[in-house]
């Protein structure tokens, strides 16, 4: 009898911990904001796809984050470091060496215990996965929309995921 009440205790601390879990770690946001002066990018080809990268990003975003939307939550700001993406894009030493650069800043207008401030970095490493099954790595350039794509797909999951907790 007392190794069925140990069983029971134990199964209703488990399944309130993992029902709680996910709640307690979600930041609920508000609003985001993407900025980047696209000025220094040079190379006109990926020009024609950087030029929506603040649309781009933004929609990226908050799509992944949809079930956070909450009228009381935080702000998202990410400004992209435009002298990076200019430096990637102009590279000759091609996407294996490219990233995308950017601050992530957390804030709330009331609750003060909801700042947060980070540099985040993708590399086109890390957007290996958010490529097209199929695609030949190798084949890929700076200035094909399928590296934006994935790039972009790569930041907006990175930031999802740190709201998400």
């Amino acid at each position: 009898m007392n190794m069925v009440r140990n069983f029971i205790a134990t199964a209703l601390t488990t399944t309130m911990l993992v029902t709680a879990a996910p709640t307690l770690a979600e930041t609920m946001v508000k609003e985001v904001e993407v900025s980047a002066d696209l000025t220094a990018v040079q190379n006109a080809k990926a020009g024609a796809h950087w030029a929506t990268l603040t649309a781009d990003l933004q929609n990226a975003i908050v799509s992944r984050i949809a079930d956070l939307i909450a009228e009381d939550g935080v702000k998202v700001s990410v400004a992209i470091d435009s002298v990076e993406l200019a430096n990637s894009l102009q590279s000759s030493l091609g996407t294996a060496d490219s990233k995308l650069v950017g601050q992530v800043n957390i804030s709330h207008e009331t609750d003060n215990s909801k700042f947060d401030s980070y540099d985040l970095t993708v590399t086109f490493e890390q957007a290996g996965p958010f490529f097209v099954p199929g695609t030949d790595l190798t084949a890929i350039t700076t200035d094909s929309k399928e590296y934006y794509d994935a790039m972009i797909a790569a930041f907006a999951d990175f930031v999802a995921n740190k709201l998400k907790g």
